[in-house]
């Protein structure tokens, strides 16, 4: 991060950003938690005696380094409940994700870290984001180990394009029924749109917390991309506030709408440098298409739109060989 942006931003901002837990650390030790570092950008605040009933709550901002508006909204919302941390009812994770990417204001160092949290990463296991996942997944482990059923992991991010659904979710369907029905009620009262059922793991970090940890895990986009700093904040009020009162272990208010269901038609994996689309970066999240649209050609291989209407989400051509280049979804609720 260049010395004229840090100097120019709120100093919880800032802190945050360069995973500085410093100041908040030290106030919820202060307040008679257990609270450790286990490495950079990671911050675990748990009661001192462990309590089966109490939930544990992983929150994770920054995975991509120039998704910043969560990060500005952690910042404020963590920085105002240190300062009465007995009001804190959760054991807490925080996790901020690629830091080097963040302090260049960029997506990425070598390559996507939220596609690193699988076993077989092929020709990505030596990147610096590869290195970056086994830290955040040696640090998972440690915070779910021996914590009670109520796990929660919210994976906050923010999209590239613009959406037809500003505010969405990618939900595994690996979650157990109850879990994660309370999952889509807070997302809903999170101002959620839409969520999308995802039956496979592309690698994201929210499916490994819940295919490995029993998490109730999501990947939430809210809203767009924007500079640290910069962004307007009022567009993650519902988020903030509903985030605050689980972090808070107060009651849920009633969600505005529930969010719109999908379940995953297919997902579009780029084999080759013969890959091409029908529909470009530029595309908006959640545009329709009609049975028999060509979705994307690679060698002999023609994705094809298979129902009546299904409709596009990240599509993105110039992914690298072997990754998803785009998910096709239908509405089932």
């Amino acid at each position: 991060m260049s010395a004229n942006l840090g100097s120019a931003l709120p100093e919880a901002v800032r802190a945050l950003a360069e995973a500085d837990f410093a100041s908040v650390a030290q106030r919820f030790s202060s307040a008679g938690f257990a609270v450790a570092l286990p490495a950079p950008g990671i911050l675990t605040v748990k009661a001192a005696a462990p309590d089966p009933a109490r939930a544990s709550v992983l929150v994770s901002v920054g995975v991509h380094g120039d998704e910043t508006g969560p990060i500005e909204m952690v910042a404020w919302l963590i920085e105002a409940l240190s300062r009465t941390p007995r009001e804190l009812a959760v054991d807490l994770m925080l996790c901020v994700g690629n830091i080097d990417a963040i302090a260049q204001g960029k997506r990425f160092i070598d390559a996507d870290l939220n596609r690193m949290f699988r076993a077989d990463r092929g020709t990505l296991a030596g990147t610096a984001e590869a290195a970056r996942a086994d830290a955040l997944i040696d640090a998972t482990r440690a915070f779910f180990e021996g914590a009670g059923a109520q796990r929660w992991h919210l994976d906050l991010h923010t999209a590239i394009r613009p959406s037809h659904y500003p505010m969405f979710a990618i939900v595994p369907e690996i979650i157990r029924e109850e879990p994660r029905k309370a999952l889509i009620d807070w997302l809903g009262q999170a101002a959620i749109g839409a969520v999308i059922m995802n039956p496979k793991s592309v690698g994201t970090y929210s499916y490994y917390s819940s295919e490995h940890h029993g998490a109730a895990g999501s990947t939430v986009e809210l809203g767009r991309v924007g500079t640290l700093g910069q962004n307007d904040l009022s567009q993650f009020a519902d988020a903030s506030q509903a985030l605050d009162r689980l972090l808070r272990g107060r009651p849920a208010f009633e969600a505005k709408a529930a969010p719109h269901v999908f379940a995953t038609a297919r997902q579009v994996i780029k084999l080759s440098d013969a890959f091409t689309m029908s529909v470009g970066r530029e595309t908006w999240n959640f545009t329709p298409m009609k049975k028999g649209d060509v979705i994307a050609t690679d060698g002999d291989t023609v994705y094809r739109v298979e129902h009546d209407e299904e409709l596009v989400v990240f599509p993105n051509p110039d992914v690298r060989v072997g990754l998803r280049a785009g998910l096709m979804v239908t509405r089932i609720g």
